[in-house]
């Protein structure tokens, strides 16, 4: 039976143009997506938009716009940047559909019925810029002496009529949860934080507002709209086809394989999703889900990017200078994911070059190149082969294990340490091999080393597919791997190339990065 997994970036918020905060999520389910298809599981990767809120309603009054003419353009943003990244994803979620609509008050209603929701009126500090609520303890001052939310977003004082969420009666059933779950939240310092935060004490969420009308009504009572992070998280589960749950959400909802469904998120959004998330589904006799995993912020050239710095990063325009795949590279390579990162373009041009251009980019064009001279443009027929061959070759094929370890703990970077370092171990063999000089003391020496390093390749490239899925295509075509054989089934030594296979002339996939002024010199 085919194992499900179900991968989802947040839902963008669409007061702003994508940056690459944006970019580096949903990069990372879109490689956690790709490694688990090609690893034969039948996947469902969604992103979307968040356009409900005040923060959505003053944006468009300060732009002159509806609500809903502001969220269809930025929307589109979001959606045209999963086009420029290559993203896979299944679906794209907007919150001002239909779909969403019916399935934000069903699980409202689900929740009221079972005894959790209450009117009731609030007092307190609220961000608009976070959308969420503060306690009087939670605030600091800045240096004008107004008081600013932990995140550094200004409140302010709202008093309201507003229903209510009972989250102070789930402290003990989440703690109970985290208890049973360890892995529910990663990495394990974000799991700490979570576990202090509910063992801390939990107070009751308002969760409806009535001095704004841009969010879904409330049912029965539409003077109220929902707060929007109830209304953003139903999301997960209206992709699925929420209210109904059969067919896709019993498919990749409550099939537990795995570790899917899987919510990848930064830090500054965990609470929401790993406190008040499953105790929404809870409340609404609903499994929440399986794990969800938080990663860090990313600075500039070591300076926090900012938008009245004016240092903010726009990924598109990173692509258009570096080109896609070594954009979706570096972002993986670069980051332990978890961590804060920090883009430097220095980095970013060594990256490309040490490793993309000098080792995988390297070994790929020389042993192409000796085949297509040497070998009749055909894969080399081999002799038997020696340990120093097999050393190769087994470590080519044990490696899928070690990867698919480190993926489930969403360690990319450790996945293509490991994969740089089989690349590394070719060139390292091609170069005490030297089957340029075997072509005149042993040519079918010669012809097995070909095979040998051909062979390591194919392999390299089958891993290197979610990571940077253009050029590592590129790498099987001019082995002339079929389209159907580039699962990671593929990956053994009962599928290795067959010999006599004609190849193309191969074209260098990875060309080194060469700033215009050294051009010019």
């Amino acid at each position: 039976m085919t194992k499900s997994f179900y991968i989802t970036t947040p839902i963008y918020y669409v007061n702003d143009s994508p940056h690459i905060g944006h970019a580096y999520t949903t990069l990372a389910c879109d490689v956690m997506a790709r490694f688990k298809r090609l690893d034969g599981y039948d996947v469902k990767f969604l992103t979307g938009t968040d356009e409900h809120g005040q923060k959505v309603d003053k944006a468009a009054q300060a732009a002159g716009v509806t609500p809903q003419a502001f969220t269809d353009k930025v929307s589109q943003r979001f959606r045209d940047l999963t086009g420029v990244m290559n993203f896979s994803n299944d679906d794209f979620i907007r919150t001002t559909e239909p779909r969403h609509i019916k399935a934000t008050q069903a699980l409202w209603e689900r929740i009221k019925a079972n005894g959790h929701i209450y009117l009731g009126s609030y007092a307190g500090w609220y961000s608009v810029r976070d959308e969420a609520f503060y306690t009087e303890t939670e605030l600091t001052k800045d240096s004008d002496g107004q008081r600013i939310a932990p995140t550094g977003a200004p409140v302010e004082w709202v008093e309201e009529p507003s229903y209510f969420f009972n989250l102070s009666e789930w402290q003990d059933k989440l703690l109970e949860f985290y208890d049973a779950h360890p892995d529910f939240v990663v990495p394990e310092s974000r799991y700490n934080e979570v576990r202090s935060f509910v063992k801390g004490g939990l107070k009751d969420l308002s969760v409806s507002r009535t001095s704004f009308s841009w969010g879904v009504p409330v049912p029965g009572d539409e003077k109220h709209v929902m707060y929007v992070w109830l209304d953003a998280l139903t999301n997960y589960i209206t992709a699925l086809g929420f209210p109904e749950t059969g067919g896709e959400y019993a498919q990749y909802w409550d099939g537990r394989e795995g570790c899917s469904p899987l919510h990848v998120v930064g830090k500054d959004i965990l609470r929401f999703h790993a406190v008040y998330w499953p105790a929404f589904l809870m409340a609404a006799n609903l499994k929440p889900p399986a794990r969800v995993t938080a990663h860090g912020w990313w600075t500039n050239e070591g300076q926090k990017i900012s938008k009245s710095v004016g240092n903010v990063i726009d990924p598109i325009a990173l692509v258009n200078e570096f080109g896609l795949d070594p954009v979706r590279y570096y972002m993986m390579r670069e980051v332990p994911f978890g961590n804060d990162g920090n883009y430097a373009r220095a980095s970013m041009i060594n990256r490309i070059n040490s490793d993309l251009a000098n080792n995988v980019g390297n070994l790929s064009q020389r042993t192409l190149s000796m085949i297509q001279k040497n070998c009749d443009a055909k894969v080399p027929e081999h002799g038997a082969f020696t340990p120093e061959d097999n050393a190769l070759l087994d470590g080519a094929y044990a490696l899928l294990s070690k990867l698919r370890a480190h993926v489930e703990k969403q360690e990319f970077h450790f996945v293509l340490d490991s994969i740089f370092a089989l690349s590394t171990q070719a060139n390292l063999y091609i170069d005490q091999q030297a089957p340029w000089g075997l072509k005149k003391t042993d040519p079918a020496r010669m012809h097995t080393v070909l095979y040998v390093l051909a062979e390591t390749i194919r392999v390299i490239a089958l891993y290197l597919q979610p990571f940077i899925p253009a050029s590592a295509g590129k790498m099987l075509d001019q082995l002339a791997i079929p389209e159907d054989q580039r699962r990671f089934t593929f990956a053994s030594a009962k599928h290795s190339l067959i010999p006599g296979t004609p190849l193309p002339v191969p074209e260098g996939i990875f060309p080194r990065f060469v700033e215009e002024a050294e051009k010019v010199a």
